[in-house]
């Protein structure tokens, strides 16, 4: 039985939205530093697995530098500052 009746109704829908700042901790190639070296700090530095670890060293090589980590400037920063410590040139980006 339909009476006639219309009616809409307004909701106000509210969204939270999160700021994501994204950066990234990449590693550079040199010619000093030895892939065992690399990959332990990787280890260390940014808890990767060794196979992680490794397959950045690889990249590393070829490539000439590798997103090693992602995340905000707060966290990676002493990420970068300690990979760098070990004589191994990184930077946030």
């Amino acid at each position: 039985m339909d009476f006639g009746y219309n009616y809409e109704e307004e909701v106000e829908v509210l969204e939270e939205v999160e700021i994501v700042d994204n950066k990234s901790l990449v590693v550079y190639n040199d010619d000093v530093n030895t892939f065992d070296h690399v990959i332990n700090t990787l280890v260390k530095v940014c808890q990767h697995t060794v196979e992680q670890a490794e397959q950045c060293a690889w990249i590393i090589h070829y490539k000439g530098k590798c997103i090693v980590k992602t995340g905000s400037f707060k966290e990676l920063k002493p990420k970068q500052e300690a990979i760098c410590e070990k004589g191994i040139d990184a930077r946030v980006h």
